[in-house]
């Protein structure tokens, strides 16, 4: 699979309740979660986002409580990946189960600034940085977990093997 967009840089310890605070729990509607992707960190932080573009976060990304919405909502607001230095475990699992992707690259993070366009290739596990030129290897994603998320997650994926 193959992605391009533009990078969204945030923080360290971005915790669900900054992703998708808890005033905006009352639905489970991915495009109305996508509204208010991020409303804890900035307010109006989604005006800035399109289609396709590519969250970039640092250590611990998705720390907090376990709640589903958060990865519902960085889909909702049109972001299909994440790509941080580290993820919160929970938030981890949780995020291929809802169908986004996350890639943890560790300190190669620091080589993608803020705005800058990337492509990922999953089969090749491949971040290029269009914008600088830099090339990050990944370990590229098996084919079930490729899957898991081109049917959008792990409810599709097994409704469609029933």
């Amino acid at each position: 699979m193959k992605y391009q967009g533009k990078s969204h840089k945030v923080g360290d310890h971005i915790d669900t309740d900054a992703i998708i605070p808890a005033r905006f729990l009352v639905t489970t509607d991915a495009k109305k979660l996508g509204e208010n992707c991020m409303e804890g960190l900035e307010p109006d932080w989604i005006k800035r986002v399109s289609q396709g573009d590519i969250m970039v976060a640092g250590r611990n990304f998705g720390c907090g409580s376990s709640r589903e919405h958060a990865p519902v909502a960085i889909v909702g607001a049109g972001m299909p990946i994440v790509i941080a230095h580290s993820f919160a475990r929970i938030f981890y699992r949780n995020s291929f189960n809802m169908g986004l992707l996350l890639l943890e690259i560790g300190d190669e993070v620091e080589k993608i600034g803020d705005g800058d366009n990337l492509e990922v290739d999953t089969d090749a596990g491949l971040i290029r940085n269009l914008t600088t030129g830099v090339e990050i290897p990944f370990p590229p994603l098996p084919p079930s977990m490729q899957d898991l998320l081109r049917r959008g997650g792990l409810i599709p994926y097994v409704q469609s093997r029933l």
